[in-house]
């Protein structure tokens, strides 16, 4: 649970880019303002920076995981975050079934479901669940919203 919480919190990070003010001069030349332009919205008007420690989980090396069963089987990838209003991973989309691309179908699990481990010997994540294909592949469908 404390790594699906880290994953949200970097996830909220990475969600609100900063943007960089410039103008035209009169010659059609970029130049820069002497003042900066105020923010809009509910941004704060400082950026706020954070310090990563090297053992923090990042999305990129999330998707694209392949789950494991207790029996060391796979049983599906991780190929999405979905992240709620306020934050917080809401569900990690698996990708199960279907071979190259053909017949696989989504599900959404909640991240508690789901043990995100680090393995120091082989420098490799590995995500776990307690469940087999067959559950998985009779879990009601995930479908994006359009």
């Amino acid at each position: 649970m404390k790594k699906s919480m880290m994953i949200g919190l970097s996830l909220a990070m990475l969600a609100a880019p900063a943007f960089a003010q410039s103008t035209m001069t009169p010659s059609g030349s970029a130049g820069s303002t002497a003042a900066p332009a105020p923010t809009v919205g509910t941004a704060p008007a400082t950026p706020r920076f954070a310090t990563v420690s090297r053992d923090e989980m990042f999305s990129s090396k999330l998707k694209g995981l392949n789950v494991y069963n207790e029996k060391d089987e796979s049983i599906g990838e991780i190929s999405d975050l979905a992240i709620s209003k306020n934050d917080q991973v809401q569900a990690l989309i698996l990708s199960v079934g279907g071979f190259l691309g053909m017949g696989e179908r989504y599900v959404a699990v909640a991240p508690s479901a789901v043990n995100v481990t680090y393995d120091a010997s082989s420098k490799k994540w590995r995500a776990t669940m307690n469940t087999t294909k067959e559950e998985l592949k009779s879990a009601p469908e995930f479908k994006y919203p359009q």
